[in-house]
């Protein structure tokens, strides 16, 4: 049966939208009431670096770069491969609106509650010092993990894309301009924003027709870009061009994460925000105006590799419905930031809310927006989905997008993804300067410098990406990223139950986010105890891990819960 997505998505939005007016609103009066006379860490703790009072369309979009990226574009397309479109449509919209959002709107009103602080070290006063020691190994290690992967994903767009060299290196300097325009210059938000905006545009066009190589390009890709004219072509071995982009990058993201927030790393994702923001109201005014139905032309694996729905389905959609890795964004940059705590649910719960939609409108340039020919098996059809997913996405994309973008629309849709590739690895580098200041900080004084702290965590991540040893254990991140969210939202539970609050609408998601956690860890357990090759140790290793820290932090977090419903009674 066909079914035209246009319904589906003006279906999806809405309840989106009433979600956040009317479950934003609850959650925000039920669990953290608001004043706005209580001085915010942004305020109290002001220090022109990490602490700093933003205005909230600027944080909003710091926040939404920082928690999008790719994540809810390539999970939701996979799913479709492998589990059809209507389970994960109905997990992204359950999960983001009753787990996702509170957890990232929890997680920051925790943080202001504790001076900024992040979830992991909260997890001490709240749960318990070894728990907390030990949640803060596993983010530090997961965060080495994301900056390792972040910088071979950023790396192999550069060069793979030329084009997108000059808009990606070209809005470091134009960030900064706008960081100095809107917090030294005092020039209004509006004319900055616009001048930032003409700026971009530049950048791209000029990318588009300068593209910029390392090394040598194949001729194909010289083919491709036969119109593009001039080209800066450096001679350089491919591996050794590879090296060179994985240190610059790095060296960016050390920048970013040392240099105050408000230089940088703040308005270089706000400026980023804006293409995503056009990008999705281009791909959803595009879906409405060419409303192709979902066919059954989209098949589902008949071999599914990823495992039975529950839990992997809820592993594999992540971003767009719940990810623990917003909660580090949300507690770790967002709460020293945030300027008045009521606009705490504009900010957070409200980009939650925006990521849900962005992880639809994927899902649907996937199922209905990309079609087959009869003749492509359904096997073949998972692999190039699976193998692809950002391009699975740009031909859907491109399809909606055909009437007004052009040929140009299946270009942007991959720019507009990789855009976020370096907004999610400057984030995650500060956030793991975070970590490290508040795990080895009070032992080791080097560490409690900012440059000492960033130059550990790059040193690592450095070693990763050069050395390619991420690879294997990626496999892992998955199930880790989700072990985070309900790690965090029993952290929340346990405060909420001492403060007299109701804690029930994080402890319910927490426990559903912990037996999922625990079930694709026993899953994928299974399944490496049971694969010859030289990584299935070390996976076997990192699962059995993973598992003794949910239910370690989990338990102790459920019996803390439970001591504190004894004594309240």
């Amino acid at each position: 049966m066909e079914i035209n997505s246009a319904w589906v998505a003006l279906a999806s939005f809405a309840w989106l939208a009433i979600a956040y007016v009317v479950y934003g609103r609850f959650i925000e009066k039920k669990l953290f009431p608001i004043n706005d006379k209580t001085p915010t860490p942004a305020h109290r703790l002001n220090d022109g670096v990490d602490f700093v009072p933003s205005r909230p369309l600027v944080l909003f979009g710091h926040h939404f770069a920082s928690i999008a990226g790719a994540g809810p574009i390539i999970g939701p397309a996979m799913a479709v491969a492998y589990f059809g479109w209507g389970m994960p449509l109905a997990w992204i919209l359950l999960g983001v609106v009753f787990i996702g959002a509170v957890h990232d709107y929890t997680t920051l009103m925790i943080s202001l509650r504790h001076d900024g602080a992040t979830v992991p070290w909260i997890t001490g006063s709240v749960v318990g010092k070894s728990a907390r020691t030990l949640f803060m190994i596993f983010v530090w290690i997961t965060l080495v993990f994301v900056i390792a992967v972040f910088l071979i994903a950023a790396k192999k767009t550069l060069m793979s894309d030329a084009r997108v060299v000059i808009p990606a290196f070209g809005m470091i300097p134009l960030a900064m301009g706008f960081g100095w325009l809107t917090n030294r210059a005092g020039m209004r938000l509006l004319p900055a924003t616009l001048i930032a905006l003409l700026g971009l545009m530049g950048l791209f066009a000029i990318g588009m027709n300068v593209p910029v190589f390392l090394h040598q390009p194949s001729r194909e890709t010289l083919q491709a870009l036969a119109g593009a004219h001039p080209m800066i072509l450096l001679s350089l071995s491919e591996s050794v061009a590879s090296s060179v982009w994985i240190l610059l990058l790095m060296l960016y993201g050390a920048v970013a994460a040392i240099l105050p927030v408000w230089v940088l790393l703040q308005p270089r994702d706000y400026i980023g925000y804006w293409i995503l923001a056009f990008g999705m109201l281009a791909g959803i005014v595009g879906l409405f105006v060419v409303h192709p139905p979902i066919t059954s032309a989209v098949y589902v694996a008949e071999s599914n590799v990823q495992g039975p729905m529950w839990p992997m389905l809820f592993i594999l959609v992540a971003c767009g419905a719940v990810s623990g890795f917003h909660s580090l964004v949300s507690s770790g940059t967002s709460s020293k930031q945030l300027d008045r705590e009521s606009h705490g649910r504009p900010v957070v719960f409200g980009a939650m809310i925006t990521e849900g939609a962005l992880a639809v409108l994927a899902l649907l340039a996937v199922g209905a927006g990309i079609t087959w020919n009869g003749d492509v098996s359904p096997a073949d059809v998972t692999s190039q989905i699976a193998t692809n997913p950002i391009g699975a996405f740009a031909r859907g994309f491109a399809v909606f997008t055909e009437g007004f973008l052009g040929k140009f629309g299946f270009v942007f849709g991959v720019v507009m993804i990789n855009a976020f590739v370096l907004t999610t690895l400057d984030t995650s580098v500060r956030l793991s300067r975070f970590v490290t200041t508040e795990l080895a900080g009070p032992k080791v004084p080097a560490l409690k410098n900012r440059f000492g702290a960033t130059l550990l965590v790059c040193g690592a991540a450095l070693g990763l990406a050069l050395t390619g040893s991420v690879t294997t254990l990626w496999k892992m991140f998955g199930a880790s990223n989700q072990l985070v969210a309900s790690l965090a939202m029993i952290v929340v539970s346990v405060y909420l139950m001492k403060e007299k609050r109701p804690a029930v609408y994080t402890l319910v998601p927490a426990l559903f986010m912990l037996a999922t956690t625990c079930g694709a860890l026993i899953w994928q357990l299974i399944g490496f105890l049971g694969t010859d090759g030289p990584g299935h140790v070390t996976l076997t290793i990192a699962a059995i891990v993973l598992l003794t820290l949910a239910l370690y932090v989990g338990f102790t977090g459920i019996w803390k819960l439970f001591r504190q419903a004894r004594s309240s009674s």
